[in-house]
């Protein structure tokens, strides 16, 4: 069993780039005590949080493991980061704006001509229409973690999505997972009050709002078993605003079975799997067996679309006892997930 822990002084600097329709974010490369030898690796978080989820207080988180490895690591804080400023965010704006500009503003800063990405939930389904879209051409290993093409979740959770979410969009135009510690206005009273009668599967309350608003179970996305203190107490101020109109997008894909896009953006596709992709990308699929918000069948069915387009050629990870989010910020992930992810970076494409 390899325990290894890789401590060494990171340091890092924040790059800023415009988004193509003017909106400004960020990458954040970090970099060792030396300088990298293997190629840039982009990694793109999920909604309604922000390029610190990759890096949680365990011995080794994902950042670590990879600057350890050799990798250029740039962190995307993309429009739906709560690092940047709000904003009523879609799939298909981050698809069409965000993630090529961040790929493109990489491979201006290092050189490198190709690079890799580690992607998960909200950043994996819309850095895979920007994939299928073909305008990341320059990305050629692709991780994606959770779900990608086809969003598929438990039956309460569409419930919710397709009958809660409307009912709420007459009270408010967002959700807050930080509403369980402060709540200004009455929507956010009366989330919290839901939150508090109907969680009770651990004393964090942002954690169980994080629940709440994001899937199905208690929790949704992690085990606690899988989790230390530290890190259930650090996700505290890794959770905030998430814009209805992500979730009016999500519904209609899950009743679709697969993405579409809702902004009707010249030369981008209306359906993500209605014709082939524009990528020669190699794509690693993880997902975990117990996760609550995306069910493991997410990653399946769009490994299955893959591969039967270039067969034995992707490839395809189920992780027995872990969740959503975990994969990444689990205790023991690094000795469980990264070697995995690892092997997966280092295949020649």
């Amino acid at each position: 069993m390899n325990t290894t822990t890789y401590t060494q002084s990171l340091q890092e600097r924040i790059v800023p780039f415009t988004s193509k329709d003017g909106f400004e974010c960020n990458l954040i490369n970090v970099r060792g005590e030396k300088p990298p030898s293997k190629s840039p690796v982009l990694l793109a978080h999920g909604a309604g949080v922000r390029a610190n989820i990759f890096r949680a207080p365990v011995d080794t988180n994902i950042v670590d493991y990879l600057v350890a490895h050799g990798y250029d690591v740039w962190l995307e804080n993309w429009r739906a980061s709560i690092d940047l400023n709000p904003n009523h965010w879609t799939l298909d704006r981050a698809a069409v704006n965000d993630h090529p500009q961040a790929v493109k503003t990489i491979v201006e800063e290092t050189g490198y001509e190709k690079i890799k990405a580690i992607i998960h939930c909200q950043g994996s389904t819309s850095f895979m229409m920007s994939v299928v879209a073909g305008l990341v051409p320059q990305v050629k290993t692709i991780i994606s973690n959770a779900v990608s093409l086809h969003p598929i979740v438990p039956s309460w959770s569409s419930f919710k999505i397709n009958f809660a979410v409307p009912a709420v969009n007459f009270l408010t135009d967002h959700l807050n997972p930080q509403w369980q510690i402060d709540s200004p206005s009455l929507a956010a009273k009366i989330i919290s009050l839901v939150v508090g009668l109907t969680h009770h599967e651990c004393n964090n309350s942002v954690c169980k709002q994080v629940s709440f608003t994001y899937g199905t179970g208690f929790p949704a996305l992690w085990e606690h078993a899988n989790l230390n203190e530290a890190t259930h107490e650090w996700l505290k101020q890794e959770f905030a605003y998430v814009p209805l109109s992500f979730f009016a997008q999500m519904s209609q894909c899950i009743n679709r079975g697969h993405l579409i896009s809702v902004d009707n953006f010249p030369n981008f596709p209306k359906d993500f799997i209605a014709q082939p992709p524009k990528t020669d990308a190699r794509i690693a699929f993880f997902a975990g067996q117990l996760n609550r918000c995306f069910l493991p069948q997410s990653q399946i069915e769009t490994f299955k679309y893959f591969d039967s387009l270039r067969p034995s050629y992707h490839a395809l990870h189920v992780l027995d006892n872990y969740s959503h989010l975990d994969i990444f910020m689990g205790k023991n992930a690094a000795k469980d997930v990264f070697p995995l992810m690892l092997a997966e970076l280092e295949k020649t494409v």
